[in-house]
């Protein structure tokens, strides 16, 4: 299942929307979650299917990696089909770059499920999401994971910092912040020099850490998603335009954050003329090795 994307038309490549329901109408998230999320990001519930954000994206002459993000475990809600968003994917490769989502906790089954989601339905990297996963990203028992997608060849997207999920809710419904402190990554950075790591969001409430990561790890990337360019740490935006400027990737965060707001509010960061389209588009041509 290979890729059809015209790399010199695109205007640019958002590595970070999500998948929030399937063709039966199925969630990503319960309604308690999906509900608070929208809150947190100000804007009214969104839950579009693999077609509609191939639809959405075609029409801004953009690609986008999508993904679910395999919850189960931790919550009890069914996570959507990682074969079916592939498959679905599939029929638009001049848009959409699948990857899948692989809870942690499924062990041996997780890592077999791996390798058959890149050979036979054209995945092309991961997400996880290790505070809602319930995760240390640095533990051993997810190191076989982790061989398994070195191996592979395909990047593993994390998310730190941050979250929306959950924000506001008693408790932040259980979620836990302090596994999605970047520093554990660097561990993993460190332990797996083949694998493409790419940390996802402003780090806030440890951004500083995150640069100093993908500073000091060749492999490791951070994306911009979650976040309109306009609240980013002023650190970050001198880290982007300088030190990092080859290695900060254009996200969104759709469909809770969509590509047109957030790239409205990047036109008026003070970004290098040089660095933007570094950033939209030719920094994650060579993360997910498009080329």
């Amino acid at each position: 299942m290979s890729l059809e994307l015209d790399l010199d038309a695109l205007v640019a490549i958002d590595v970070h929307t999500h998948v929030h329901a399937d063709t039966h109408g199925h969630l990503a998230l319960d309604d308690e979650l999906n509900d608070a999320a929208a809150k947190y990001f100000k804007g009214d519930p969104y839950n579009p299917t693999v077609p509609d954000i191939a639809a959405d994206y075609r029409a801004a002459n953009m690609a986008a990696v999508v993904f679910t993000v395999d919850i189960e475990h931790a919550t009890g809600h069914p996570a959507l089909s990682n074969e079916e968003i592939a498959d679905l994917a599939a029929e638009h490769p001049d848009v959409l770059i699948p990857f899948g989502s692989i809870d942690p906790a499924r062990g041996s089954k997780g890592i077999a499920l791996a390798r058959k989601l890149v050979e036979q339905h054209g995945v092309r990297g991961f997400k996880f999401h290790p505070s809602i996963q319930a995760f240390e990203p640095n533990s051993r028992s997810v190191y076989p994971l982790y061989e398994e997608l070195q191996s592979l060849g395909v990047p593993a997207l994390f998310h730190t910092g941050q979250t929306g999920i959950g924000a506001g809710l008693p408790g932040g419904r259980g979620i836990k912040l302090r596994y999605s402190d970047p520093m554990l990554l660097d561990d993993v950075a460190a332990d797996f020099p083949g694998l493409t790591i790419i940390m996802a969001h402003p780090s806030v409430p440890w951004q500083d850490a995150a640069i100093s990561v993908a500073t000091h790890k060749a492999n490791v990337y951070i994306d911009l998603s979650g976040w309109s360019p306009k609240y980013f740490p002023p650190q970050l935006v001198r880290a982007a335009n300088t030190m990092l400027k080859h290695k900060v990737l254009f996200g969104s965060d759709y469909p809770l954050l969509r590509p047109e707001r957030w790239i409205r509010d990047f036109e008026a960061l003070e970004i290098k003329d040089e660095v933007r389209p570094l950033i939209m588009k030719e920094n994650a041509i060579v993360a997910l090795g498009l080329r």
